[in-house]
């Protein structure tokens, strides 16, 4: 799949946001909302070019798309929007589009917003702890009917204080309501895990095999990632650790250090290597740091373990 061009356009605020797409200007500093029909029409009546440059952005947006024919690029990936999904964009990912994509159907909406909306708020920090936001395109939220009713009900919300006037309460109430949007969107999309076992319980397997595959290797490696596993099962990793996570109980990054003990327990048993020369055979570059892991994970020092078993 070829990849959008490298160059790109660098897109700080939200009137930045608004100018290169050709939208009205926004009417608060730090949000926007565009309702993606009006915004079809608009482009048609003033004959405007798709916008094909591929834009980094330094804002969030959260968009409701339907009817929409064609390619959209998010980061290394590429998905098909021919279906209504939810999808998510952090601060600082590539967004472009194919240059055959057809909007002349396209509906939904887009919210975009700056950090700094929520700088004095909880939900400042708690927005890193949706992983949506780091997921790949092909990787976006699938909708029920009613879910979808029930996202608009809140959006219209927004929508009704984004059009008021700007008065003290204004960033409180909008800021609350983003909050309900984002809970609903996390509800909705750990649901996704729990009925799309099928696709997921293959994942499932594919990491098992992979995981399984690599601790099987004999000689020095390196430390295995969650970056590795993810890369290798072409998905980001965040979706990798909340997949498991919903389907074993533990992340990814606890399933490699169950494999590393594991390996480390047959190191000590069926071999004399040292404790040093076996923590470099595991890939750690200091002894350490396995002892310290190994004592956390099975409560006794790698030599207590094979003092015990001998």
């Amino acid at each position: 799949m070829k990849h959008p061009a490298k160059e790109f356009r660098v897109l700080n605020t939200v009137s930045d946001y608004t100018r290169f797409y050709g939208l009205p200007a926004p009417a608060h500093p730090l949000l926007t909302i565009v309702d993606l029909a009006y915004a079809r029409e608009l482009a048609r009546t003033q004959n405007l070019p798709p916008v094909t440059t591929p834009v980094v952005q330094q804002l969030y947006t959260v968009f409701l798309k339907r009817g929409l024919k064609g390619t959209l690029y998010y980061g290394h990936q590429s998905y098909d929007y021919s279906e209504g999904v939810l999808g998510f964009l952090a601060p600082g990912q590539v967004f472009a589009v194919d240059a055959t994509l057809d909007t002349s159907e396209v509906s939904g909406w887009m919210l975009t917003f700056h950090p700094d909306l929520l700088t004095k708020y909880p939900l400042g920090k708690k927005i890193a702890s949706y992983g949506f936001f780091s997921y790949e395109v092909h990787e976006a939220l699938h909708l029920s009917a009613r879910e979808e009713s029930m996202l608009d009900s809140v959006l219209s919300i927004i929508q009704n204080e984004y059009e008021q006037p700007i008065d003290t309460f204004s960033q409180d109430v909008l800021v609350s309501q983003l909050e309900v949007l984002l809970s609903y969107a996390n509800r909705f999309y750990h649901r996704q895990f729990l009925t799309r076992r099928t696709a997921e319980h293959d994942l499932l397997s594919r990491f098992e095999a992979l995981l399984n595959a690599y601790f099987a290797q004999y000689g020095e490696q390196p430390l295995p990632t969650v970056q590795y596993f993810a890369d290798e099962l072409n998905v980001s990793p965040a979706y990798l650790s909340d997949m498991l996570r919903s389907l074993t109980g533990q992340n990814t990054q606890q399933h490699l250090h169950h494999g590393l003990i594991e390996k480390a327990k047959r190191l000590l048993l069926t071999t004399s290597l040292s404790i040093n020369e076996t923590a470099f055979q595991l890939g750690f570059e200091y002894p350490q740091y396995f002892s310290r892991l190994f004592k956390s994970k099975t409560g006794l020092t790698p030599a207590a373990f094979r003092m015990s078993i001998n």
